[in-house]
């Protein structure tokens, strides 16, 4: 109700946000919808955990999100001796936000620990390649890798933060969670998983950082689950910043004084999954003319001009175009017929359509818009929208026969994180494609560029052949905030509140 009342008085003109929310006290005030249930980086799965761990930790390297430049973080420098080992010299004078100093035993511990398959982090494809790393120096390390993988720089970079060796040794992920300790731009001053956190500014952060040193003093998060209610406190002023804005709502705030409308295209696709295996049990998307026949039966191009917005594109291979070995060269591409999808069913026995569960965890109206064009040619599916946690488990198990999901690839920009994870055995691996698994970790491993993108390729090719994905369209970030804030987003869809400041 009071987010109808906040768009009723912006329709009349009445209102406008109070821009100095934050800006008063130096405290930037966030909300979004999702909850983090683990801070621990190696035990987080939403987007939300990743944006939250870049401000707290610091990672070997980092990549600049305009340039794709890498640059050395808690590195000083970096070279590969061979396609097996990777040396690297850290900066000295870094301290975590316990006191204790940084040095290679931190790194090579929690190297170690991330590649112990007992430690179970959860997308152990992040890690796998590492076979282990040793110190050569108090500040060097190398890293053994396990069989070449060209793509480790990338990894490192983005979702490989290192952690201080005594108090990890001792907490463990649950007390990480609980109050996490890193070198990064800020410090925890209070977590509550599922709810809040706020930070304060790590006033002893390294000059010599590429992510620079922060401005804002202090950072205060909120999850609060419904959108109107969102909007109207960024209209009242509690809120300095939301984002995820749905299109429609964003076009409705550029209009208002006092607030900044952002967007951009992000590397999350979204897609709708078929359970091809079987290992939910003999239901119809095991038929391919049945996969085909929901294809045809989405409007994707009309999801993407009605629903998405701004520069969401449809998208026929299952990757996002930047990533490296992403290509649509030979995809099998389904266009928009009804027509079709009703005489495909026909022909796999089911000319009278069938009834089917479909889950789903985000854009509920979206995935709505999916069971409605599913309808229209005798799909009966019924919606369970979960929380993510819960949807992923259930996935996991395999007991989910059709499904919306989305993924961002943990901002990586290789295709290797999204084949990787999906298609070579995981518990998140519907089509258990053994020709296909080949092709993958081949293009994972092989030094040579051509032969890479040559494997990702036929990989891609037969995922839309066989139909074990439908790739929807790329995600478009809205980000909605107070006027007086400055914040660029970035195509990563990693918002740094650390580069931000006030005007």
């Amino acid at each position: 109700m009071r987010g109808k009342l906040a768009w009723a008085a912006v329709a009349l003109g009445l209102i406008a946000p109070a821009a100095q929310a934050g800006k008063p006290d130096d405290t930037l005030n966030l909300a979004w919808s999702a909850q983090i249930e683990n801070y621990d980086q190696y035990f987080n799965t939403v987007r939300e955990g990743i944006v939250f761990a870049r401000e707290i930790w610091d990672n070997l390297v980092d990549r600049d999100p305009r340039t794709g430049e890498y640059k050395p973080l808690l590195a000083k420098s970096y070279r590969w001796v061979d396609p097996l080992t990777l040396d690297f010299a850290l900066r000295q004078g870094i301290s975590f936000h316990d006191g204790t100093p940084f040095t290679a035993t931190d790194v090579a511990y929690t190297l170690n620990w991330l590649a112990d398959p007992a430690n179970k982090v959860i997308t152990q494809q992040n890690v796998s390649w590492i076979k282990s790393v040793e110190e050569t120096g108090p500040f060097a390390v190398r890293i053994h890798l396990k069989a070449p993988f060209p793509a480790a720089l990338e990894y490192l970079a983005d979702i490989l933060p290192i952690y201080p060796h005594d108090y990890y040794a001792k907490v463990g992920p649950q007390g990480m969670s609980r109050h996490p300790v890193g070198t990064g731009p800020y410090k925890v001053a209070a977590a509550e998983p599922g709810k809040s956190f706020t930070l304060l500014r790590n006033d002893a952060y390294f000059k010599e950082s590429p992510k620079g040193r922060p401005a804002i003093g202090r950072i205060v998060q909120r999850s609060i689950a419904e959108m109107p209610t969102q909007i109207a406190e960024l209209m009242t002023g509690s809120i300095d910043w939301i984002w995820q804005v749905p299109a429609d709502q964003a076009e409705k705030l550029r209009q208002v004084p006092g607030v900044t409308v952002k967007s951009a295209e992000t590397m999350r696709i979204g897609y709708v999954g078929f359970d091809a295996a079987g290992r939910s049990g003999a239901t119809p998307v095991k038929d391919r003319r049945v996969r085909e026949a929901i294809a045809h039966a989405i409007d994707r191009a009309a999801m993407v001009k009605n629903l998405v917005g701004g520069d969401s594109r449809v998208l026929d291979a299952a990757c996002f175009p930047s990533q490296f070995g992403c290509t649509d060269e030979g995809v099998k591409r389904y266009a928009y017929d009804p027509a079709l999808a009703k005489t495909l069913l026909a022909e796999a026995g089911y000319p009278n359509g069938f009834d089917i569960d479909i889950y789903a965890y985000r854009e509920r109206p979206w995935a709505e818009a999916i069971i409605g064009y599913l309808r229209a040619v005798g799909i009966r599916a019924k919606l369970t929208y979960l929380q993510y946690a819960a949807l992923r488990d259930k996935n996991w198990a395999g007991t989910t026969p059709l499904f919306y999901m989305t993924w961002g690839s943990n901002s990586i920009n290789d295709v290797s994180a999204i084949l990787g994870n999906f298609f070579t055995g995981s518990p998140d691996d519907f089509a258990r494609d053994a020709q296909l698994k080949s092709w993958i970790e081949t293009g994972d491993t092989a030094i040579d560029p051509a032969v890479r993108k040559a494997n990702y390729r036929q990989a891609l090719q037969r995922i839309a052949e066989e139909i074990y994905w439908l790739p929807m369209f790329s995600y478009v970030a809205n980000y909605a905030f107070s006027a007086d804030l400055d914040f660029s987003p970035d195509a990563d869809e990693v918002p740094r509140f650390y580069a931000a400041h006030w005007k």
